[in-house]
């Protein structure tokens, strides 16, 4: 009876031992692969892809693809024939998207119109010509409500205009002066302000470039949108 439990629990120990190896090949494909690409990027993760055979690499917010050795590391597209979908762009549009309600207003400058009813959050560069040029384009958008998030990554002088747009009297007055009539914001900026937030937001989410815009639902629309894709995107919202 001995022998016959230690034979036992001899082969479910090697039973377990033998399916661990295989249950987490991802793990050891990240380890190789974060081994190769060294220091300067993070792999973040490794999972099967919707390929057989493929694993999808996430290196910071970008998706990559590799074999079961970790040998090569592939970009492109994964495309489903049958269908036509770019399982690809979709799977990064989910990676891309954030919980709503982790964006705190408090740290916006926050601008009604009409009823309010739509809210859109915009994460923008006072030195930045694209949101200019965005921001031009949403004073045609009623019955919204925008939440603007400063973040000055792009110029030196970034900085010390958010603080006096954050810090004046009317911040989305001085705001839309600046952005769209060129009238440069004034004072010293000596306020306590949600700059420093914003920047730590905006690395946690991978928002590396301006504008960048979020809706209710996390979706992620990089650059200067278009309006009619932002009123588009709205209806799909209903």
């Amino acid at each position: 009876m001995n022998k016959f439990l230690a034979a036992i629990t001899f082969i479910s120990a090697t039973l377990l031992f033998t399916g661990s190896l295989h249950a987490q090949p991802e793990q050891q494909i990240k380890t190789e692969i974060q081994k190769k690409l060294g220091a300067n990027a993070k792999v973040k993760s490794v999972s099967p892809a919707p390929v057989s055979g493929l694993y999808e690499v996430l290196v910071g917010n970008d998706i990559f693809y590799t074999d079961a050795s970790g040998k090569y590391l592939i970009q492109g597209e994964i495309i489903e024939l049958a269908s036509g979908k770019n399982l690809t762009e979709q799977r990064q549009t989910d990676l891309n998207r954030i919980k709503w309600s982790d964006l705190n207003p408090a740290n916006a400058i926050k601008n009604v119109r009409g009823n309010g009813s739509r809210q859109l959050a915009i994460f923008s560069d006072p030195n930045c010509g694209y949101c200019k040029r965005l921001e031009k384009s949403l004073q045609q958008l009623d019955n919204v409500t925008i939440y603007t998030y400063l973040i000055p990554i792009l110029s030196p002088d970034s900085m010390q205009k958010s603080k006096q747009i954050w810090c004046s009297s009317d911040p989305y007055k001085a705001y839309i002066d600046w952005m769209i009539n060129g009238i440069a914001p004034s004072g010293k900026g000596e306020c306590t302000t949600p700059l420093d937030k914003n920047m730590a937001f905006a690395k946690t989410y991978g928002i590396t470039g301006t504008p960048t815009l979020f809706f209710t639902d996390g979706s992620r629309f990089p650059g200067a949108v278009q309006i009619t894709d932002i009123e588009k995107k709205f209806n799909s919202l209903k």
